[in-house]
Parts: structure tokens; C-alpha cells; sequence
């Protein structure tokens, strides 16, 4: 049983062939960072006429490699939410013209199940099975959630950010400091540079429910640190090398960054690590957690993996591979499948929901 996904929830256009709900036959994706990169982050309106342009050849380049005509397909599935609205049209409306032209069924998939099921399905294949319940902790430049997973998919919120996404905690420092968009991958590979104990991070107390994230109060304190140091020109000399060069390596960039510097990133990674695996933990004992999940984008970062699976939990911690942590339609097709088994096929009246919730 094959399944063409789409995915075109934010900034790249993806579509995927998965068979079986976890044989993945193919897997295109693409990217708008070079057309994002100069405007410091994500522009809607841009993100929509790019998905225009690459919806046609990325559905056709999936479907040619995975060896799979239209006649062969048994559903097609495409991401409904949440996301940016204009992006999400995209690719439902051409989901929704195949379906009606081919006869086939629609499913209609949630970004944020997709990123847990990107995992679900790694670890099927790998012969290490997610055990249930888990809990799932998705972590990206747009969502920082966490949710019970019980075995029949069925899932529970149980804390989210109330202000920043992680992810976007990441790109907005970066920003700040010269390095661009997008900006955690650069501090990745930067703070193994520097003293995670360097500058002091404190987080506010949550009222209410205490699982809840907030990184707005984080990014704030590096901008206070920013503006109590004379760092123009250091900053310049970032933005000049990258005028220079758009993707410089990690030499390039320790070359312009002073250990302060340095200090100060691997400070703001640590205390966001540490924000995150305190909660993600607190949250897998109350629900007597067997496994834990961790997606998204954010789940690249070197120093959550080192972290997470350092830390001595009473569980096994499941990352999905880089290529299935950032946005792609594999995970899309993964989370299809036992939708497909249940019969939960959606009419094509549906409507794109750019904040479409999981539970």
C-alpha cells in the first residue's frame, strides 16, 4: 500500500512515498533558505509563490524515484496544520486536485503528529519499537510541545511554550548577534567553543501549569547583554563575512567571534537544553512514561542528543535521523498510514487551519 505525502507547512516543499506506513520509497524536499536567508526569517507571502513554483516537479521527482505511478497510489495525504495558511493551501489544494482527478482517498495529517511519527517509524525499522505511553517532546523554530502518546495514537498536551518556540529562541539570538538565519545550526557548532557556565541564565517560575516553556524572558537577557557591551563592530564583522560568504564554516566564524562570545552561546544552548529536558523529564513521570520522544528541528542539535541521552533517564530516548527531524512529507506519510487502516478519510471541503491543534 503506497501513500504520496505532502508537506508544505511553512518553508519547503516536500513530497514522499511510503509504503506500508513505514518503507519510505522516496523523500524530496525543497528548501527556501536562500530566499529567507537575506530577510532574517521565514516572509509568508515569499514562502507561498515558492511553493507554487516547486509543488509540481517535488510531487513529480517523488513519485519517479520511488518507481510509483498515480494508478499505484492508494491514498495521498497532505499536512492540514498547523502552519502558515498561505503555504498549507498549497499543498492541500494540489493533494485535493489528485484526489479528485484519480479518485482517491484524501487524509488529512497534522504537522506536529507527523513529527512524532518521523521517530515512530525510524524506530520500527530499526527493530527498537517506541514503547507506550510516551512522551513526546516536539521541539522546532514553531512549536515546543509536549504530549502523552498512547499506543493507538491517540495523544494528550500536557505543556507548550506561551511565548517563543526553542527553535525560534535559537534564530532570534543568532540574529541578534550577526550570525543570520538561520541561527541555530550556527550555534550548534559554536558552543562546544565556549563555557556553558560562562553567563548566568534564570527562568521564571510558570503559573498555572508548571510544564508549560517560556524562552521570551531567555532571549531578553542576551539582548540586555548585548547592550551593556561595545559589540557593533564584532557584529559588522559577522554580517560582513556572511555578505561574503552566506554558509561559512566553523573556522570562518570562531575567526569573528571572541570567547565572550562564545561563553555567551554556549551558556544560552545549555540553559535551553536544560529547560527543555527538566520539563520533557517531569512530564514522562507523571504520565509513567516507557519511552521518550524527541522531534522537530531542534532534535539536530548536537547538544540536546549529547544531553538527552547522557542524562541517565529510566527510559530509552528516541531522535529521528537529521534528514526526518526538519519538515519533510516522509513523516507525513508515516503518520497517514494508520489513519488509512481506520477509515479516517477526509472530504475535499476541508480547509487548510494554520492553528490546527493535536490535542
Amino acid at each position: 500500500m503506497r501513500i504520496l505525502a505532502i508537506e508544505s507547512s511553512c518553508d519547503e516543499t516536500a513530497a514522499a512515498v511510503v509504503e506500508d506506513g513505514e518503507t519510505v520509497l522516496s523523500s524530496v524536499v525543497a528548501s527556501q533558505m536562500a530566499t529567507h536567508g537575506k530577510y532574517g526569517g521565514v516572509v509568508p507571502e515569499l514562502a507561498s509563490r515558492e511553493h507554487l513554483r516547486a509543488i509540481v516537479p517535488v510531487v513529480r521527482e517523488a513519485l519517479e524515484q520511488s518507481g510509483t505511478r498515480l494508478e499505484d497510489l492508494s491514498a495521498v495525504a497532505a499536512t492540514v496544520g498547523p502552519g502558515l495558511v498561505g503555504s498549507l493551501l498549497v499543498g492541500l489544494t494540489y493533494a485535493k486536485s489528485l484526489c479528485f482527478a484519480r479518485g482517491l482517498p484524501l487524509i488529512a495529517v497534522n504537522h506536529i503528529e507527523g513529527h512524532i511519527h518521523a521517530v515512530i517509524l525510524e524506530a520500527r525499522r530499526a527493530g527498537t519499537p517506541v514503547a507506550f505511553p510516551s512522551l513526546a517532546l516536539v521541539v522546532s523554530g514553531g512549536h515546543t510541545h509536549l504530549f502523552e502518546v498512547r499506543e493507538n495514537f491517540t495523544y494528550r498536551l500536557l505543556g507548550r511554550t506561551r511565548d517563543d518556540a526553542a527553535g525560534e529562541a535559537f534564530d532570534k539570538v543568532a540574529k541578534l548577534l550577526g550570525f543570520g538565519y538561520p541561527g541555530g545550526p550556527v550555534i550548534d557548532c559554536l558552543a562546544p567553543y565556549g563555557d556553558p557556565k560562562a553567563v548566568r541564565f534564570t527562568f521564571a517560575k510558570m503559573k498555572g501549569n508548571a510544564l508549560d516553556f517560556s524562552f521570551s524572558g531567555l532571549k531578553t537577557a542576551v539582548l540586555r547583554w548585548v547592550q551593556s557591551r561595545d559589540m557593533a563592530a564584532e557584529i559588522e564583522a559577522r554580517c560582513a563575512l556572511r555578505r561574503e560568504n552566506p554558509s561559512p564554516d566553523t573556522e570562518a566564524w570562531l575567526a569573528v567571534t571572541p570567547a565572550a562570545t562564545l561563553g555567551l552561546l554556549a551558556s544560552f544552548q545549555h540553559a535551553v537544553i536544560h529547560e527543555l529536558l527538566t520539563r520533557a523529564s517531569a512530564s514522562a513521570e507523571q504520565i509513567g512514561a516507557a519511552s521518550l520522544i524527541i522531534s522537530g528541528g531542534v532534535a539536530c542539535n548536537s547538544g540536546l542528543r549529547t544531553a538527552a541521552r547522557s542524562a541517565g533517564l529510566p527510559y530509552p530516548v528516541h531522535f529521528p535521523t537529521p534528514g526526518l527531524s526538519t519538515d519533510n512529507a516522509a513523516m507525513i506519510g508515516a503518520a497517514a498510514f494508520p489513519k488509512y487502516c481506520r477509515g479516517e478519510f477526509a472530504g475535499l471541503e476541508i480547509k487548510a487551519d494554520a492553528s490546527l491543534t493535536l490535542a
